[in-house]
């Protein structure tokens, strides 16, 4: 069922209505802590141990997805085994992780001009959860959708799947992430992107993609999207 479309209140036009963020290195700063993840869970196996270079390029994707990208040498059958010793490190150091510093004020920002907020990851329904009510941000976000419950990135079903349930235009959405996989997403799926260089992709990457805005801050994003979004 479409959602009713929210209102403008008097103010600037949008140029969109949906706001899709990716998680983790574009709202929530753990791409450190997920890079060391995968390199001590490689390293419990005594599988070779990825550089922070090509662990941070399998963030974004679901976590089957990702590890047997880093551990290609690893059967098939031992690849839930890998991702059983990357959550025990995640788990044991999880409370570490805080929001990016800015990210309250921008959310803030676009709730107030009435955009739809929605939140497309490829962590784990539960574990998209437990870090919004970590960070006591259940409610502020009208939908989401994790790599568990859909196609993981780049796939565009995520994206398909939050226009469908709220009813909006594929060039009326904008995705918001830090990794080629967002961006992959957003061509994907018909939307536009707007890129952060602060999470786990290096923003030379972004060039070959249709972006509409790299941003290198939170406080650029802020800017951004107050003046165009």
């Amino acid at each position: 069922m479409n959602a009713v479309q929210p209102s403008d209140n008097g103010l600037r036009p949008r140029a969109y209505d949906l706001v899709v963020f990716d998680w983790d290195g574009t709202l929530y700063d753990s791409t450190a802590l997920i890079v060391r993840c995968i390199q001590s869970a490689c390293e419990d196996l005594g599988l070779p141990v990825p550089d922070r270079t090509q662990a941070a390029y399998v963030i974004g994707l679901g976590l089957h997805d990702a590890l047997a990208h880093v551990a290609p040498t690893l059967p098939a059958e031992r690849v839930p085994e890998l991702g059983q010793r990357y959550r025990h490190h995640y788990f044991k150091r999880q409370h570490e992780l805080s929001l990016f510093d800015g990210v309250l004020p921008l959310l803030a920002t676009l709730k107030e001009r009435n955009h739809w907020l929605a939140v497309a990851t490829g962590k784990t329904r539960e574990g998209l959860n437990e870090a919004l009510a970590h960070v006591e941000l259940v409610g502020l976000f009208d939908g989401s959708r994790t790599a568990d419950e859909t196609f993981s990135k780049p796939h565009p079903r995520m994206l398909q799947e939050l226009i469908a349930e709220f009813g909006v235009a594929p060039e009326r959405t904008l995705m918001i992430g830090d990794t080629t996989h967002d961006l992959q997403l957003a061509v994907n799926a018909g939307t536009h992107s707007v890129a952060v260089s602060f999470g786990a992709h290096e923003p030379a990457a972004f060039a070959d993609y249709p972006t509409r805005f790299v941003a290198h801050t939170m406080a650029e994003l802020h800017d951004w999207l107050s003046r165009h979004a």
